[in-house]
């Protein structure tokens, strides 16, 4: 499929207006918001090409790879409750499972964007600006579902397996191995397949080692509902943007996404101080789950893979991400910056220098072990409370 040329529709380069449109342009018209979303996402994520099945000789190979990976992750990390299920599959594949499985999030979010706001004691004697207000909550639902397909879609084309997020997933869902993503990673470094995809059935497992404990995902999936469910509607964000914008960024793509790239401001939706409480503790978990995971996986490769070529490449991948992770990160409060990763490492390196490895047998033991945004900061606090509780 050709893309349009972003010279000639300045729209084009932000990607809920070059994907609204594709949409609207085909067959999805007049279905319910989800079948609409799921069908924008897959039609990203496969760039609007039939896609084919998976060939059966990298079935065959992923599945023998999630095996020895299982064995290596769970001797490690000492759970034997691991699962060698690890499914090979397609974009599309991924896409759709994706956005079934943190489809709860978008209606959260959407639940708290239809909201009618408070009464005013000076109420706004602008007509249009009342009926943009209106017309923002009415179409909170169908932007939502928009804005998810098109997010997933794009995920769907950059993502290795399951947890390119750190998202907990439904109990029962399964661990993912996208082929054509590892393929073309793979021929892109003149990497082997079978090493990028055993080093994504290590990062798979090692993440489940985590997210797959209920307590942790509870904890994780808590904080998001209530970070997404904290945005209150702004009638005015998306009119204040337009009525500061300068006429010559009409013909210039990248002011316009400048403009129009935060979530928010397309959705029509304020951050607010409740948001505000709840980053450090989301950002702290999240730098834990980080640290954990890196020093995890840095004992797994150089065991299994060696510190080659392989590492190189993947440490480039995770500093160049896509506008479509910072996307749903933004909106999820869920931000993964470099920091995130140092901060996340210094506490598990601290944790180590004074409890030793085996201290960090108890990070994950129960909710009450999960360390605060203070003790991210200073692991011998956290090593003192669990020392003295």
């Amino acid at each position: 499929m050709t893309e349009p040329d972003p010279s000639e529709n300045p729209f084009a380069g932000i990607p809920i207006f070059g994907d609204l449109a594709r949409l609207l342009g085909g067959s999805a018209s007049g279905t319910a918001p989800w079948d609409a979303a799921r069908q924008l996402a897959v039609s990203i994520a496969t760039d609007g090409e039939p896609e084919r099945n998976v060939d059966p000789t990298r079935r065959i190979a992923v599945t023998d790879l999630a095996r020895l990976a299982t064995f290596h992750v769970g001797a490690l990390v000492e759970d034997t409750a691991l699962t060698a299920d690890i499914v090979a599959v397609n974009r599309s594949t991924w896409a759709t499972n994706a956005l079934r499985d943190h489809r709860n999030l978008f209606e959260r979010l959407a639940t708290a964007l239809t909201q009618t706001p408070p009464p005013d004691d000076d109420p706004p004697t602008d007509p249009f600006a009342a009926m943009f207000g209106n017309l923002t909550r009415m179409l909170a639902p169908m932007l939502l579902g928009m804005t998810a397909g098109s997010m997933i879609g794009h995920l769907a084309g950059r993502a290795l397996g399951t947890y390119h997020l750190p998202l907990p997933r439904p109990v029962g869902s399964g661990l993912e191995l996208v082929v054509p993503n590892v393929e073309a990673f793979a021929d892109d470094w003149e990497l082997q397949f079978d090493d990028v995809a055993l080093w994504v059935c290590l990062s798979e497992l090692t993440h489940h080692a985590v997210l797959g404990r209920p307590h942790v995902a509870a904890r994780l999936q808590h904080l998001l509902e209530r970070y997404v469910g904290a945005f209150r509607p702004d009638a005015g964000a998306l009119e204040n943007a337009f009525g500061t914008l300068d006429p010559t960024q009409l013909g210039d793509p990248d002011g316009l996404r400048a403009l129009l790239g935060d979530p928010a401001v397309l959705l029509g939706a304020a951050r607010t101080p409740q948001q505000d409480a709840i980053v450090p503790q989301l950002d702290a978990l999240v730098a834990t789950i980080a640290g954990w995971v890196d020093h995890t996986m840095d004992t797994l490769t150089a065991r299994l893979l060696g510190n080659g070529r392989l590492g190189e490449a993947l440490r480039r991948r995770r500093v160049e991400v896509s506008d479509a992770d910072r996307f749903v990160e933004r909106l999820l409060g869920l931000e993964l910056t470099e920091e995130t990763y140092r901060r996340g490492g210094a506490f598990v390196t601290g944790v180590i220098d004074r409890g030793g490895v085996d201290a960090l047998t108890r990070l994950w033991n129960d909710d009450r072990s999960l360390p605060t945004p203070a003790e991210v900061d200073a692991p011998g606090l956290w090593l003192a409370r669990l020392e003295f509780s």
